[in-house]
């Protein structure tokens, strides 16, 4: 049998500089921070994780926003849905900051490159995806559907 000596414990300062680290770093590796705590002052807005263990907002069980997941977006963008018209305004106004792939063009979404949005622009978008989720929510429930 081999010796082991005892693990030492860390100090105090030790330890608070690794949470401070490990804070920092996470922070930086989770661009849907933002997105997250300003959904969720949305009434009925519920912050999940899709079938890949990528973050989603849905109201009502309905897809609201959440990390582009397709190779063919930016890193770090994220998809709400929006109708065709204000994605076109939205394009026009700021291509910089908003986009679409060939692979999102069909569907009411539009992309956004989360480090060009600032947290007003980011509750505006989330507001209006809201209104128009609450929309199908209200649509799907009438009908029977499924969320």
């Amino acid at each position: 049998m081999t010796f082991m000596p005892k693990p030492r414990h860390m100090s105090q300062r030790v330890r608070a500089r690794r949470r401070a680290r490990t804070a920092t770093r996470s922070s930086k590796h989770d661009p849907f921070s933002l997105v997250r705590s300003i959904g969720l002052t949305l009434p009925g807005v519920e912050a999940t994780r899709r079938y890949d263990g990528s973050p989603v907002l849905k109201l009502g069980g309905c897809y609201m926003a959440g990390l582009a997941a397709h190779p063919s977006a930016e890193p770090d963008t994220l998809v709400v849905r929006m109708s065709e018209e204000e994605r076109a305004l939205l394009l026009e106004d700021a291509p910089d900051t908003y986009y679409v792939t060939d692979y999102y063009r069909p569907y009411p979404l539009v992309l956004v490159r989360l480090g060009r949005v600032t947290p007003e622009a980011l509750h505006d978008l989330l507001s209006v995806s809201w209104r128009l989720t609450q929309a199908k929510v209200r649509r799907r429930r009438a009908t029977g559907e499924r969320p």
